[in-house]
């Protein structure tokens, strides 16, 4: 069986609409560095959108998107989809790929929320600091906090993966286009996948150094680790650039929309 055009476009839409959220995302970091505004993480840029005029029908949309990038990445992490393998490299990625899936159902769930699709409850999007712990609860609030320095190796790995993609020019083999596009694309790629990658190194950061301050429940994210850097010396040129390399990744994402190589041929057979 072919991949049909219907799952192309599931796939397809899923990376638009993750580019969607960075491309907000990095605007209001780039205007939280210039003194306009705050820095906004995935929820924070979801909320923005409803503010506008059609932000409804806008965030319909980014919900059906981002509900197709669930589909995909669980598709891309069971069904191997890019051919990894199964050795300990191989499902380590793929491992990534499922994780990556259920942190886009929290944001596609709090996107129905914000529309009063009364998904609240599952969307986290109060916040987890107004709830008890429940780790701390089952485990004792001391063996809780240890498992903090556990959640940070998590970014942590992301951030590396991400540096490595991008150094190696590991996207590079997904996408299919001619080389007049990939000149294009290429640098841009590489500059948007460093750029989340150093969010994720600091957000691990944060973790390691100061993990007593944090709830498992609630561990610190994007907005917390943008803040972190417009607090360090220079910290406005540094949230600039990572704010134009966050807009970078937004360009990847929907470079990855046209051009990204959609292959479901031994899934579906």
């Amino acid at each position: 069986m072919t991949v049909t055009r219907g799952v192309k476009i599931l796939a397809r839409s899923g990376y638009a609409a993750r580019g969607m959220v960075y491309l907000i995302i990095g605007f209001f970091a780039f205007a939280a560095a210039l003194g306009s505004g705050d820095t906004v993480d995935s929820k924070g840029a979801l909320q923005k959108v409803l503010e506008h005029p059609f932000g409804a029908v806008l965030l319909w949309l980014l919900a059906i998107g981002l509900f197709a990038h669930v589909a995909w990445r669980f598709t891309q992490g069971i069904g191997d989809t890019d051919r990894h393998g199964t050795d300990a490299k191989a499902l380590l990625i793929r491992a990534g790929l499922i994780g990556s899936a259920l942190v886009n159902l929290a944001l596609a769930l709090f996107t129905l929320s914000l529309l009063g699709a009364g998904l609240e409850s599952f969307s986290g999007g109060g916040g987890g600091g107004d709830k008890p712990d429940v780790l701390a609860r089952l485990l004792g609030h001391e063996a809780s906090r240890w498992l903090i320095y556990v959640v940070a190796l998590i970014p942590l790995g992301a951030g590396i993966a991400h540096l490595i993609k991008a150094w190696h020019v590991r996207y590079e083999r997904y996408f299919e286009c001619d080389e007049h596009v990939m000149q294009v694309v290429r640098p841009i790629s590489r500059i948007g996948l460093v750029a989340r990658g150093i969010v994720f190194l600091i957000i691990a950061t944060l973790l390691l150094i100061g993990g007593n301050r944090y709830e498992v429940s609630d561990p610190p994210g994007l907005k917390e680790a943008l803040e972190a850097l417009q607090g360090w010396p220079l910290g406005s040129w540094l949230l600039m650039a990572i704010g134009l390399g966050l807009l970078a990744f937004a360009l990847y994402s929907f470079a990855q929309a046209l051009w990204r190589r959609i292959d479901l041929q031994e899934v579906l057979d």
